[in-house]
Order: structure tokens, then sequence, then C-alpha cells
């Protein structure tokens, strides 16, 4: 069950990130990639957010392998409600860990922005 704001602040959570965890954590039902590097995803509590990656596209990280487009348009939801790319799509990522890159939910929330329905309605 949820604590308060003020009980997450105490455990080191910015303002933003407790308040997240008190409303009740979500999950990550659809995803869908766009052209500029941006995630439109639906929440189970009927929220559609906006997510930029651009930002975790840097050169030496795990992320450099997403920065081609192709790459990045395949983004699917995994079992643990993650955002998740496999490295290579011929290899089961459930056999082979090392294989897929992911997102968790609560990043994906909290570091989102919402979208208002009549501009991407059918996410």
């Amino acid at each position: 069950m949820p604590q308060s704001v003020e009980y997450y602040q105490s455990k080191g959570f910015d303002r933003k990130t407790a308040e997240y965890f008190a409303a009740g954590r979500k999950k990550i039902i659809s995803v869908s990639a766009n052209d500029d590097f941006t995630l439109f995803i639906n929440f189970d509590n009927g929220e559609k957010r906006l997510y930029d990656v651009r930002p975790l596209l840097q050169k030496g990280t795990v992320f450099e392998r997403i920065a081609d487009i192709n790459t990045f348009r395949r983004a699917y939801v995994d079992e643990q409600h993650c955002i998740a790319w496999d490295i290579d799509p011929d290899v089961n990522s459930n056999e082979v860990w090392s294989n897929k890159i992911d997102l968790c939910s609560d990043s994906c929330y909290i570091d989102s922005v919402p979208v208002a329905d009549n501009i991407r309605g059918n996410l």
C-alpha cells in the first residue's frame, strides 16, 4: 500500500517521485515509438504520456544501441510492463538476458509528460 508523499521524501525521493509513489505505481499497457525518438505510452490508469528518449541516447551507454531509428521503432512492452528493445530481434531475450534494453514503468511515468486525448487519441 502506498505511503504519504512525506514518507517517500523522508526516504530521499524528490517531490515529483514521492508524489508518484504516494499516488500508486502505474503499469505500461502499450507503447508506440515515434520518428523523433519519443514514445507514446498508455498506462493502466488510462493516462497517455509522451516520453522523450533522446537524452538517453548517449555514446558509450547501453542506450546507444537504440539510437538507430529502425531499432528504436521496435519498442515493445515486456512481461514486467517495462518498455523494451531486443538488441538482436532474432534472439529470445527471455533466454539471453543480455539481449534486452529496457526502461521501467516508474521512470517512464515520472519522466514523461501528459498527452491530451485530442493529440493522440488512438494510442
